[in-house]
């Protein structure tokens, strides 16, 4: 189908699961933490370890809302304008990203050694994060696949999932589905037990496959949450889910790993999933899940030009507990706040402009 003969009303976005919204923030929120606590503490020492999966769970909430949102319409509005949907609701943050991240790395004023890169090279690395092409290089950020902005790595298994639905999975009947699912869990598993018993993969050069093992797994399981209609009806409420959701990322870190993290993963998250999308949601509650949802993926997006700012901190300064509990602190307070900002001003803006654009052509 041209883009010329879609009507507007199919390019219009779906009424959201706003509690999964909420969930998405609360994730988003965690990871900002593990993030910081990663910097500093060994795994063991570390009390929200887990805290990394929370891209697993991305990935799951991402099948079912996208399976929700284009299974049913895709076929009238085609590839192309898919393909388009999904840009206007990803691209523009990473682009931001990428730039935020060069301008740490360039002016980081705790370290870092971008002199040891030509400015060819430099220009080539930013060049890959716009256009989401991995490209591990950057020798003290341990060659991570995006070294601008290290989350983009998830953002580019969400850009080859995107366009397996759309040209694949979108038309798949459900039981293949989970056949694939299937094979999928025993990858995660191998992924797991390749990495010495844990998910925390797909970031680096030497893990990147485990990102598709990651992305495999969580977001066909998403998808048949929706197919099959696995919606669990409940009372939980969003705080309830939130507790759950982050009993996940506290799990105690040891011998078990091997075995619970990827529990976690097929199972504990596609049941969260079922509950979250089927739960009440309280009207006091309601404008709290928005508000979570909208900012978790501008926090998810721009937090980590901080983080590789509070790495060369620690290297250099060394503060003791208290002085790095209150830069932990502060740091997650002023990245919600940036966020929102980044929400407001910038990705909200730039969306509306470009669907405008969009629906005028």
């Amino acid at each position: 189908m041209n883009a010329t003969t879609v009507s507007p009303e199919i390019l219009k976005t779906k009424q959201h699961f706003q509690i999964l919204d909420g969930l998405r923030g609360v994730a988003a929120l965690a990871i900002v933490v593990f993030h910081f606590m990663e910097m500093v503490y060994l795994p063991d020492k570390n009390f929200i370890a887990h805290g990394f999966l929370a891209v697993d769970f991305f990935f799951c909430l991402s099948g079912f809302v996208i399976a929700y949102a284009y299974d049913d319409r895709i076929g009238k509005m085609g590839v192309m304008e898919f393909f388009k949907s999904r840009l206007i609701r990803l691209h523009p943050l990473v682009v931001f990203g990428s730039v935020i991240g060069l301008l740490a790395f360039l002016f980081d004023p705790f370290g870092g050694d971008p002199g040891a890169y030509s400015a060819g090279k430099i220009a080539l690395i930013f060049l890959c994060s716009i256009l989401i092409i991995p490209f591990p290089v950057i020798t003290e950020r341990s060659f991570n696949n995006f070294g601008l902005n290290a989350p983009a790595w998830s953002l580019f298994w969400e850009y080859i999932a995107n366009i397996v639905y759309a040209l694949i999975l979108s038309k798949l009947n459900r039981r293949y589905l989970v056949v694939l699912c299937a094979i999928s869990a025993c990858t995660l598993f191998y992924a797991s037990q390749h990495a010495g018993g844990s998910l925390l993969g797909g970031w680096d050069g030497k893990s990147f496959w485990d990102g598709c093992a990651r992305i495999s797994y969580s977001f066909l399981a998403g998808m048949i949450i929706y197919r099959y209609n696995l919606i669990i009806k409940n009372k939980l409420g969003f705080i309830g889910l939130a507790a759950l959701l982050l009993l996940a990322f506290i799990l105690p870190y040891g011998k078990w790993n091997w075995l619970t993290e990827p529990a976690v993963v097929l199972f504990y998250f596609p049941l969260l999933i079922s509950l979250g999308a089927g739960t009440m949601l309280s009207e006091g509650i309601k404008k709290l899940c928005v508000f979570s949802g909208n900012i978790s993926y501008p926090l998810y997006m721009t937090h980590y030009m901080v983080i590789w700012m509070f790495m060369n901190y620690n290297i250099a300064h060394k503060p003791g507990t208290t002085e790095l509990a209150l830069v932990m602190g502060i740091g997650t307070i002023l990245l919600l706040g940036f966020a929102y900002l980044v929400m407001v001003f910038y990705d909200i803006p730039v969306r509306k402009y470009l669907t405008r654009k969009r629906i005028q052509k």
